[in-house]
């Protein structure tokens, strides 16, 4: 049996989602003859700790976007990760333990931190694994993700290969463009986009990760295009979700509303557009789905390439306000849905569907 570690961390949804993903497929392709396990080191080594900073890291983000953006700039030009590694030094026997128990035949990070420990714990001798990287974010790549050892370095488009080497800091035969590992259910669900009958609306999935003051607002706005059906997903939280009721309420229309579920594959391919922010998995998932994103947010640093990404191959577009979201979709299916037309059959080129199972037997095709 094949034993794969994922190591992942809660900063940021797209590392835990890729780990997750991963893990899904490489049980679908190789059944119980690997033992794939995701793992959070950060979480089980600091526990309370690490939750408070990764509270702190999601709060900046969303509420103080330029310091993260300092922050970013500074991990990328600076060595400031490299000399504060001694303040995690626990984390470094917590990897260590794990590898003499474990004996995994490969490691996967979706987390560039664990990369620098791994150097420092086979410095002076060879790894008896192998170490794949999966970059969670495109085009915008920080260097902490390239600077320490990989047997391989996996992207999810060509963009992002130009990129890194461009940078010439790795070589061309270590940069792998096999996909985002997204859900594996995506690859039965993605079929050619499809426009409203004469008698149908076009629908909008309305994803809500941040925002959520202007959520019930936008919701209200939204219900005012008659057009459109409306879905909305919530998550967890129950004062959002009233307040959200209350605006389909007052609008004298009706919208479908989803808390935490499992089915959001099938939300996002059933849907003529989606509305969220460009994090890494969620922009990678719009492709899966063959549906235009219209992007609400992005968080500077990792989240510009994510942009980029889809504005530079017309896959999408920038709204960030209110009224700029209900106009791109009103201007979007004009004239038969011309617009929506040629985003769908720009998607067509980025999508890869089935890029979890392909990452999946990339790992087992090693040493």
């Amino acid at each position: 049996m094949k034993k794969v570690l994922i190591l992942t961390a809660g900063f940021g949804e797209g590392h835990n989602t890729a780990a997750r993903n991963i893990r899904a497929a490489l049980q679908d392709v190789a059944g119980e003859e690997v033992d794939a396990q995701v793992l959070d080191l950060l979480e089980q080594t600091f526990g309370r700790v690490n939750e408070l900073f990764r509270r702190a890291y999601i709060a900046t983000i969303n509420h103080a976007p330029h310091l993260w953006e300092k922050i970013y700039a500074m991990l990328d030009n600076g060595t400031a990760l490299q000399d504060n590694l001694q303040l995690l030094a626990p984390l470094g026997e917590t990897m260590k333990r794990l590898l003499e128990e474990q004996q995994p035949y490969a490691i996967v990070s979706t987390y560039p931190l664990y990369n620098y420990f791994l150097d420092q714990l086979y410095a002076e001798k060879p790894r008896p694994f192998s170490q794949i990287t999966v970059i969670t974010d495109s085009i915008s790549i920080n260097s902490i993700w390239y600077r320490c050892y990989s047997d391989a370095l996996l992207v999810a488009n060509d963009d992002t290969a130009r990129v890194l080497l461009e940078e010439g800091e790795v070589p061309r035969e270590k940069i792998k463009v096999l996909g985002f590992p997204v859900d594996i259910r995506f690859h039965s669900l993605a079929s050619a986009p499809i426009s409203p009958g004469p008698c149908e609306r076009w629908r909008v999935l309305y994803v809500i990760n941040s925002g959520k003051k202007e959520a019930p607002h936008l919701v209200s706005e939204l219900l005012k295009v008659p057009e459109i059906d409306l879905q909305v997903t919530v998550g967890k939280d129950e004062e959002l979700r009233a307040a959200v009721e209350h605006a389909i309420a007052a609008s004298g229309r009706t919208a479908e509303i989803y808390g935490w579920t499992s089915e959001m594959p099938s939300l996002m391919a059933r849907a003529h557009f989606i509305i969220s922010k460009a994090g890494g998995a969620t922009v990678q998932e719009t492709l899966a789905a063959k549906t235009p994103l219209i992007m609400t947010q992005i968080v500077p640093g990792q989240e510009e390439g994510n942009a980029r990404l889809l504005l530079e191959n017309d896959c999408g577009a920038l709204a960030p306000s209110t009224p700029e979201i209900v106009a791109t979709i009103q201007q979007a299916i004009q004239n038969g849905g011309a617009q929506w037309r040629e985003w769908s059959k720009n998607i067509e080129r980025l999508s890869r569907p089935n890029a979890s199972r392909e990452i999946a037997r990339f790992i087992l095709e090693q040493r």
